[in-house]
This record gives structure tokens, sequence and C-alpha cells, in this order.
């Protein structure tokens, strides 16, 4: 006679699982197919600083692509303003509409 603690019998002998374990379980799933942000080093960031400034006085479009834990995002526009400051550019992607974008959202300019 095999006893019901034996082996797996833990989960051999439980055939339910509570909403909460399911719940815990994707999401242990979902974080583990997010991304982490990739550390840029000085010098990709003063390339992308010249990139930016290059836009602003030439009036060039340029794409820029922002982190986001799921998917990166890929805009194309011309960088209308460069605030230091607050560290974010303002950004244009058409005619009539443009936003505020933080630089340390960029991961890259091309």
């Amino acid at each position: 006679m095999r006893k019901k603690l034996e082996g797996n019998g833990l989960w051999e002998s439980s055939r339910m699982m509570l909403v909460e374990h399911k719940q815990r379980i994707l999401e242990d799933v979902r974080c583990a197919l997010l991304q982490t942000k990739p550390d840029l080093d000085p010098q990709e960031q003063e390339e992308f600083e010249r990139m930016l400034a290059r836009s602003m006085e030439e009036h060039s479009a340029i794409t820029v692509t922002l982190f986001d834990p799921q998917k990166n995002r890929q805009y194309r526009g011309i960088v209308m303003k460069v605030d230091r400051q607050l560290r974010r550019i303002k950004f244009r992607w058409s005619e009539d509409d443009w936003d505020w974008i933080n630089l340390d959202e960029i991961v890259s300019v091309t």
C-alpha cells in the first residue's frame, strides 16, 4: 500500500487549486516575461544627446525607442525643445501632435 505523502504525494493527493494559487502562478509567469531596462554607458548617452540636438537644429526626423517592460515602443518625429534641467524633450510626431518624453525612458535613437 502506498502512503498519501510519498514522493509527490501532497500534489498527487490534492487535485484542486485555489484561485489565489492560480493567480500567483500566472503573475510569476508574467513577471518572468518582463524585460529589464538596459544600462546605457556614457558614450551611448552622449551620442543620443548629439542626435537629439541635431534633430532640433536641423528639424530632421529621428526614431526614438522608449523602454517598456513588455515591449519597447518606437516613435518617429522631430525634437522641438530640450529641457536639460528636467531631463526631457519636447517631441513632435505630427504637425499638431507632440509630447514631453523623459530622457531616462530612451533606450535608442536612430
